[in-house]
């Protein structure tokens, strides 16, 4: 069980830091965007800005799939599960806290897929509040 704790541990310390790196970046942009608005008086509901809220989505889709496959990298090389494919699938559906499958893993596994759940849930909920206040920032709603 500690190898299990210390592995999930790892991933959680690995994963709370690429989503900050990416929020930061993330952040950046949305502070750049906003002056842009305000100086060229860009409307929310325009091209541009239906295009930079999406830019903004697919970042952060990005920084989950990065998450999500670091996951799935880590099953693998554990020999918790055993094509690419289940695992990526097994990753997504556990990060998500959807919970299907829980029949892909390794039992010995668990408590590390447990643990992806809660984290993801942190990292989704961080997403949400992130996006949720720059998009109010910019006055999309």
């Amino acid at each position: 069980m500690m190898i299990e704790l210390l592995a999930a541990t790892a991933m959680v310390l690995a994963t709370v830091f690429i989503h900050a790196v990416g929020l930061v970046w993330l952040g950046r942009l949305t502070r750049y965007e906003a002056r842009e608005e305000h100086k060229q008086h860009i409307r929310p509901l325009s091209l541009a800005g239906v295009s930079f809220t999406m830019a903004v989505v697919l970042g952060l889709f990005v920084l989950h799939g990065i998450e999500i496959w670091l996951y799935a990298a880590l099953y693998l090389e554990l020999g918790a599960i055993e094509t690419l494919r289940t695992a990526v699938y097994f990753s997504t559906q556990t990060y998500a806290a959807i919970g299907f499958g829980a029949d892909l893993l390794d039992p010995q596994w668990r408590l590390l897929a447990a643990i992806e759940g809660i984290n993801g849930v942190i990292l989704l909920g961080w997403s949400t509040a992130f996006f949720v206040n720059g998009m109010r920032r910019l006055g999309h709603f």
